[in-house]
């Protein structure tokens, strides 16, 4: 787990260097973050939350080495992208990741299986959440096959991914991660998650087939994802309080992810209007959605992966170093997201820098806390 975190913010503090400079191909460095980076961890965070959901036993050691394995065949694939390996590779790139996908799917049917009792409903997320990324995959890999129709099956993976997998598995962890990051319950986390999960799921489609096909199709889906956003966003209102929401640097970040994913969301129906192009659309989604989404998962992560079992005062120093500056790098992202937004790029990226910044200190004193020996 603690590789995968590793690579993830390696490949995502790269990719946003080299997006931001312009250098090397957009498609290979989207996928740095994308394949490399963001894929893998939520493989992670999958096989982290499902044992805890179906209240099963941790993956196997063969299963554990998946996230990597997905890192690889990442790498495979934007290598060709850049033109580094042949182009072809991308497609077998693809079809082996829709293995791996379908390696996960079981796996998370299996434990499903094995619970006693009803399961959290927050596994039919995940299990959703694969089958989007199946289907994105499988659309690339039928672009060869069907070469005609490549820039809609190309469109059909980009959004099927981003609201897809990402959104659908955000959506599934935070309303659990959040309360779990106040150190609160919150009795309402189950009833939402049985009950939006087809407003977010066919919202994802719609979005995914109307903009492959006719944008106008894709406003109900957005329509769709935004109702339920705003449905959690007023839950975590009334059942925590705007303060201590703010005051936590974990729940402010994963507060900020919910933000910036409903602004994003708008910015897109903008984007497939005409009203605004696609360079800023992208950039607000990177740094208003993904940055605080990841940097706020892995605060609350990071030191249940390095020590698991009990709490131990190690456990909440590192936690503590993590978050410390986490709701200072909630406005910057959501702040950036806007900048981007408002073609305001060399703002945006210095914010978006600041924010990244900030994280990489308290990571850098976060791995320094070392277990007591007494």
């Amino acid at each position: 787990m603690i590789q995968t975190a590793s690579l993830t913010l390696l490949s995502l503090v790269c990719s946003a260097i080299l997006a931001l400079s312009g250098l090397g191909s957009p498609l290979a460095v989207a996928h740095l973050a994308f394949a490399v980076g963001i894929v893998p961890l939520i493989f992670a965070a999958m096989m982290h939350f499902v044992p805890v959901l179906t209240r099963t036993g941790e993956p196997g050691k063969s299963l554990a080495k998946l996230p990597s394995a997905v890192q690889a065949t990442g790498l495979v694939a934007v290598a060709a992208m850049q033109g580094w390996l042949p182009y072809w590779l991308v497609y077998l790139a693809a079809a082996v990741d829709l293995v791996f996908a379908a390696i996960l799917l079981q796996w998370i049917a299996l434990r499903v299986r094995a619970t006693l009792g009803d399961p959290h409903p927050g596994w039919r997320w995940y299990a959703t959440a694969l089958g989007c990324l199946m289907m994105a995959l499988s659309a690339i890999v039928l672009i060869p096959v069907w070469p005609t129709y490549w820039h809609a099956l190309r469109i059909f993976h980009l959004h099927l991914n981003t609201l897809g997998l990402i959104g659908l598995a955000a959506l599934g962890t935070l309303p659990v991660l959040l309360p779990t990051a106040l150190g609160l319950a919150d009795p309402q986390a189950s009833v939402w998650l049985r009950r939006r999960l087809w407003l977010v799921a066919s919202g994802a489609l719609m979005v995914a087939t109307g903009a492959a096909i006719s944008w106008p199709f894709a406003a109900p889906g957005t329509a769709l994802i935004l109702v339920a956003s705003l449905g959690l966003l007023g839950q975590w209102g009334r059942r925590f309080g705007g303060w201590p929401l703010l005051r936590d640097g974990v729940s402010a970040s994963l507060l900020a992810a919910l933000v910036g994913l409903m602004i994003t969301l708008a910015a897109g129906l903008l984007h497939g209007a005409g009203l605004i192009p696609t360079r800023p659309s992208l950039l607000a989604w990177a740094s208003g959605f993904l940055m605080p989404l990841v940097s706020g998962a892995l605060s609350q992560l990071l030191p249940v992966w390095r020590w698991p079992g009990p709490q131990t005062p190690e456990r909440l120093l590192m936690r503590r170093k993590l978050a410390s500056s986490g709701s200072v790098r909630a406005g910057l992202f959501l702040s950036s997201a806007l900048a981007f937004l408002a073609e305001l790029e060399v703002l945006g990226a210095g914010l978006v820098a600041f924010a990244l910044l900030l994280f990489v200190i308290g990571l850098l004193q976060a791995v320094r806390v070392t277990r007591s020996t007494r």
